[in-house]
């Protein structure tokens, strides 16, 4: 575990949950494939609190029951929902936008490490114009490992020229905070996200915030007009 050096060299961020609220479109994809199976879907409450957690954490709160190869046989249609309205019902939690902006502003690269696969993260990221301005992008198959292994915070800091030393990681999710202290970045738990159930307090990160805004003013960032 490390401070928060100032400026950081870098902030690599956690995608769903972080930087874009998606639970309403995972919920989306969800009910078109309940309209297809002709199933009931659980309430909204219930998936939004494990989106972090995955494609299969979402599909298991309709099928609370089954087995991993059912999972996987319902997957692909679940996947052809999201992927169609992942765009459309994905956006930035508040102050996010501002936050990058003031990033940017001030020269400090960051970055996006999420579990969640290429096929979906990398097309999204496109989608909501991030892409070319990511100095990094991680996602579930870029590397082998997935957090809370250490090795795609360490990818996405070498390909962002990060020193992790110097940098920091911002996540909604426990394994978030494990895979950037494995790092030996800085860690900030934000409270506005997913949280799986937990509340970030008990993640022993360095940080935790209830604010985007308050990234900046701890970065002493600027408001960009």
């Amino acid at each position: 575990m490390t401070g928060l050096h100032l400026p950081p060299s870098g902030v690599l961020f956690d995608l769903d949950g972080t930087l874009l609220d998606s639970a309403p479109a995972a919920y989306a994809a969800l009910q078109a494939l309940c309209d297809d199976i002709g199933a009931t879907p659980p309430p909204f409450v219930q998936v939004r609190a494990i989106v972090s957690r995955g494609a299969s954490a979402v599909l298991r709160t309709l099928l609370p029951d089954a087995g991993a190869a059912e999972l996987d046989a319902h997957m692909p249609r679940f996947v052809a929902h999201y992927i169609r309205v992942m765009g459309p019902l994905s956006r930035p939690f508040d102050g996010i936008e501002a936050l990058l902006g003031a990033l940017e502003a001030a020269g400090i690269p960051w970055g996006v490490v999420t579990n969640k696969a290429e096929c979906m993260a990398f097309p999204l990221l496109k989608e909501i114009g991030w892409w070319q301005r990511a100095a990094s992008v991680v996602a579930g198959g870029t590397v082998t490992q997935r957090k809370p292994d250490p090795a795609p915070v360490l990818h996405a800091c070498e390909k962002a020229g990060i020193d992790p030393r110097r940098g920091a990681f911002v996540g909604d999710d426990p394994r978030d905070i494990q895979a950037g202290r494995r790092a030996g970045m800085a860690t900030v738990a934000v409270t506005w996200g997913y949280l799986a159930g937990s509340h970030p307090a008990d993640w022993d990160a360095d940080i935790v915030l209830d604010h985007a805004g308050q990234l900046m003013r701890l970065l002493k960032l600027e408001v960009q007009a």
